[in-house]
């Protein structure tokens, strides 16, 4: 509960954190917050250039809109943990100076990559109307996904920036990991190009990837027009949550080291 009255608290520095989280994102650029639509649309355009002759791209049915629903999800999950991962270090001058819950920089962080993605989301749905797919009802979704996404993620990033104020490789180790998960979630492949794999331990990990399953929600109600499977979805939303609440305990025990170690 404490974190909860911490973040009402603090809400008015939460708010300002979001704000600068965006705005530092680009700051200095010439193009600005435009480069939140040309970085999803720029790797697209790669991707459906090369991809097509690697694997068996042309069977899936609108590959376009099947890429831009994978990517843009990817996007929000590896800027929030990438972001989360270093934040501690990148504000270890304020840290040391000013008592405020360290876990606002790490809220943040959730709050401004989803705010870029909902931004994004206007690409998503430009290229479904365009492309023929058109859009549906089953949108009213979209805030249940992004809820469990940002509460993974938050899991997530409890973890790994608490620990990578201590670790100072951990930062090389999440970009290790961050590249092999996205070869083992399906956003520029389907699932069901290798069908003959089913059955086989890596076809089973993929298909139970917590992210595999959120982006194939995005992808059901974006692209699909259906509602996304429950069952799989609970389950990531209770991995998330449970993720969550270990995160938030990791983070407490480490946090009392902070001062000393930025």
């Amino acid at each position: 509960m404490d974190f909860f009255k911490d973040l009402y608290q603090y809400r008015e520095l939460l708010k300002t954190n979001v704000h600068k989280d965006i705005r530092g994102r680009y700051k200095g650029s010439f193009l600005g917050i435009l480069w939140t639509f040309l970085n999803p649309l720029l790797q697209v355009f790669v991707y459906y250039l090369v991809f097509p002759y690697l694997f068996r791209a042309s069977l899936i049915p609108n590959f376009l809109c099947f890429l831009i629903t994978g990517i843009i999800p990817w996007n929000l999950f590896i800027t929030v943990v990438n972001g989360g991962t270093t934040v501690f270090k990148a504000n270890g001058g304020i840290i040391k100076k000013v008592y405020f819950p360290r876990e606002i920089l790490l809220v943040s962080q959730v709050l401004s990559g989803i705010v870029n993605f909902l931004i994004s989301c206007i690409i998503i749905l430009i290229f479904c109307i365009c492309t023929g797919a058109g859009i549906s009802y089953h949108l009213i979704l979209l805030p249940v996904l992004i809820a469990i996404e940002g509460l993974l993620s938050l899991g997530i990033i409890f973890i790994l920036g608490s620990i990578n104020v201590y670790v100072q490789d951990m930062e090389n180790i999440v970009q290790f990991i961050l590249n092999l998960l996205f070869y083992g979630t399906p956003i520029i492949y389907s699932l069901s190009m290798f069908s003959s794999a089913k059955g086989t331990i890596l076809f089973k990990l993929v298909e139970i990837n917590p992210l595999t399953i959120i982006i194939n929600g995005y992808r059901d109600i974006f692209l699909n027009h259906v509602w996304p499977d429950p069952i799989p979805l609970f389950c990531v939303f209770m991995l998330a949550l449970v993720t969550c609440i270990v995160g938030y305990f990791i983070f407490k025990k480490l946090e009392k080291g902070f001062a000393e170690e930025l």
